[in-house]
């Protein structure tokens, strides 16, 4: 178990902090999720388009070569990253045919490479359970995704001046001195029913719960949610029922 935070832009209510003291602040606050290391990366002073990242990291593969934040070859990439990719072994054989140099062992880095490689398109060819954002330096712009089941989580933000904050938890964006903590009333109606709330609600207003199978972006102060995937059921039309039976014994 990993995580990770952020924010663009610059701190008004800074009381005194800079952006890098806001960062830690709130990447502090995930400590549990990650003891064994810390990573951060900022850019820029503040401006619009400078970006903060913070991570906290618990080791499982690569313990020496892991670290995030995680970038490409030319730097334009920055990963982090919470998760376990299952394919990661055969999908970092495919994308080392097609050229691409690997600094690492890591599942991580097959993500950065294979989103430099597919874009969007390679959250279908994922088999595991991750949260990550990666930001374009040249662009700058934030894409993020969750697991087709939501197993990691991923919660942001968005100011009314267009900044964005995310978090693996919502407390790392409460942290946050420009992020006004309100009540939403509107998460009791899930929360009455299933005792929990439904994403994308959350009991913060103004703190969206990324859905599980939903991937974002984040360009020029707008947010842009969409389903990347859903479950389907094809059933095997030729298949008797005896058959059908033999097949529910065999698995």
């Amino acid at each position: 178990m990993c995580g990770f935070c952020g924010f663009t832009g610059q701190v008004l209510n800074r009381d005194n902090l800079s952006r890098e003291e806001v960062l830690r602040e709130m990447a502090a606050q995930i400590t549990h999720r990650g003891p064994d290391s810390e990573g951060y990366y900022l850019t820029g002073e503040g401006a619009q388009d400078s970006v903060a990242m913070g991570f906290r990291r618990l080791s499982i593969i690569d313990l020496e070569g892991g670290s995030q934040p995680l970038f490409n070859e030319d730097g334009t990439l920055v990963l982090m990253f919470n998760g376990e990719i299952y394919n990661y072994r055969p999908l970092r054989d495919e994308l080392t045919e097609k050229g691409h140099v690997f600094a690492t062992h890591t599942d991580s880095e097959v993500l950065l490479h294979g989103f430099e490689e597919w874009g969007e398109e390679l959250l279908p060819r994922l088999r595991g359970m991750f949260a990550f954002a990666i930001w374009n330096t040249q662009e700058h712009s934030l894409f993020m995704a969750r697991d087709y089941f939501g197993i990691k989580p991923m919660h942001y933000s968005l100011l009314p001046d267009g900044r964005l904050l995310w978090a693996s938890e919502i407390k790392c964006l409460l942290r946050h001195p420009d992020f006004v903590k309100e009540f939403n009333e509107k998460a009791l109606d899930g929360y009455l029913s299933f005792q929990y709330s439904v994403p994308r609600e959350t009991f913060f207003k103004n703190v969206v719960c990324l859905r599980p199978a939903h991937c974002l972006w984040y360009r020029d102060g707008r947010v842009e949610e969409r389903r990347y995937w859903e479950p389907a059921f094809h059933p095997d039309e030729e298949m008797t029922l005896e058959q059908a039976v033999e097949e529910i014994d065999r698995v």
